[in-house]
């Protein structure tokens, strides 16, 4: 029983990796058609009643600004293109701040952002986590920093039923995701932490101060050179 026991762990096991690997190679070529978090909230938005909404143009990364690049830098992940997929520094002062009850933070970088929101589900536990760090690994490898990048930019959430940066252009300003100001692009970038809740435009107070400060940092980070 033993015996058959684990040789059904070591299949699940290898099909796991062989599915796992193949999915990031085909992306590493091929646009990424939807997400799991597209799905959880086309699902809720069904149950609340409410239209189904999920717009999402992918284009590629020559089609967008650098000003948004930067900006995502300048707000998520400073270090994107220094580290290997995890900025330990980031994660130590994440864990020291919610050990003093402070707001819970993730010390996420994009690549574990990235590799979350392609390949898992929302929330947060131990085992999601290592997930999360196995596929960023694979996507440092595979991938690379621009490539992380598009994916990123055309995937993540950036208002109510908003995925990716032509969508949320169009719909936050109007216009196509080549053509960001330095402040349009910090106004997509401030909203990240909870788009559906804050507005890249007509923004609070809160939101124009994070403005202002990954404008500031923007401005510091010179040429992007992946």
């Amino acid at each position: 029983m033993w015996k058959k026991f684990t040789r059904i762990v070591f299949r699940v096991f290898l099909w796991f990796l062989g599915i796992s690997i193949g999915l990031v190679i085909v992306f590493k070529f091929v646009p990424v058609p939807f997400t799991p978090l597209m799905v959880t909230r086309a699902i809720e938005m069904k149950f609340n009643g409410k239209e189904m909404v999920c717009n999402h143009d992918w284009v590629p990364i020559e089609d967008i600004s650098k000003n948004l690049q930067k900006a995502v830098i300048a707000s998520e992940d400073g270090t994107f293109l220094k580290h290997h997929g995890f900025d330990f520094v980031a994660l130590k002062m994440a864990m020291k701040n919610n050990q003093k009850g402070k707001k819970i933070k993730g010390g996420s970088t994009i690549s574990q952002q990235t590799a979350k929101n392609v390949f898992l589900w929302q929330g947060r536990s131990y085992i999601r986590k290592g997930f999360e760090a196995y596929f960023t690994v694979l996507i440092e490898l595979i991938w690379g920093k621009e490539r992380i990048m598009e994916i990123y930019l055309n995937s993540i959430e950036m208002g109510d039923g908003i995925y990716g940066a032509q969508a949320a252009t169009e719909y936050w300003y109007r216009k196509g995701s080549s053509s960001l100001s330095l402040r349009e692009a910090a106004g997509i970038a401030a909203i990240l932490p909870n788009p559906r809740k804050y507005k890249a435009t007509n923004s609070t107070v809160y939101i124009n101060k994070r403005k202002d400060r990954i404008v500031r940092v923007m401005r510091h980070l010179g040429k992007i050179e992946y």
